[in-house]
């Protein structure tokens, strides 16, 4: 597609598509699976690998808690980019102009009583996260859940998808949560090199 922004050429989504297929097709899939696997073992929370589209962030794979009180988010949906960890970790990943022009541009739309809705407030807390290397969802999606995020970077630094897991409140608060981020980013580096792998 053509971008006239800027002043050049884009993926298209049927591009998108076919390239998330070859992915989704390859044995990269089970080896992301099974490292996805490895992460819910340790947080004991539903994990997520989520990469961004046109519609938001899109949820391609995941292991499910095996409590009986969680929280669905079912392989295909889409949610926001403002309001979720995963979102938030993508849009830090942008350069600083081309994050606020779309930030700028998005609807910021209030989901909880915790979603921030003000574009200049958001751009801060999304300059902190490209500076910490990780994002938190802190109940401003859906109340009462709380999600951390990572990028996942491929072998030249650029940013393709995220890695995240999410919980009940009442079951792990933010702080609880924010331990689990080394966690996760050692998964992000095993799901670079699972997924890059020659």
């Amino acid at each position: 597609m053509r971008d006239e922004r800027a002043r050049g050429l884009r993926p298209g989504r049927r591009a998108r598509m076919m390239g998330a297929g070859v992915v989704h097709s390859s044995s990269s899939h089970v080896a992301r699976h099974q490292v996805l696997q490895e992460l819910a073992r340790e947080v004991g929370e539903t994990v997520n690998f989520v990469v961004p589209e046109d519609r938001g962030m899109s949820y391609q794979d995941r292991v499910e808690t095996d409590w009986p009180f969680r929280i669905q988010l079912p392989i295909g949906t889409n949610v926001p980019f403002h309001c979720t960890a995963s979102g938030k970790t993508y849009l830090a990943s942008l350069p600083k102009a081309e994050r606020r022009r779309l930030v700028h541009v998005m609807h910021l739309e209030k989901h909880t009583e915790s979603t921030i809705t003000d574009p200049d407030t958001f751009l801060d807390e999304l300059q902190d996260i490209a500076r910490q290397g990780y994002a938190l969802d802190r109940c401003e999606y859906f109340e009462g859940m709380v999600a951390v995020a990572v990028p996942i970077l491929d072998p030249t630094g650029r940013y393709c998808a995220s890695v995240a897991f999410h919980a009940p409140e009442q079951r792990i608060s933010i702080e609880l949560a924010e331990t689990k981020v080394g966690v996760l980013q050692a998964t992000s580096r095993k799901l670079t090199e699972t997924i890059f792998s020659s």
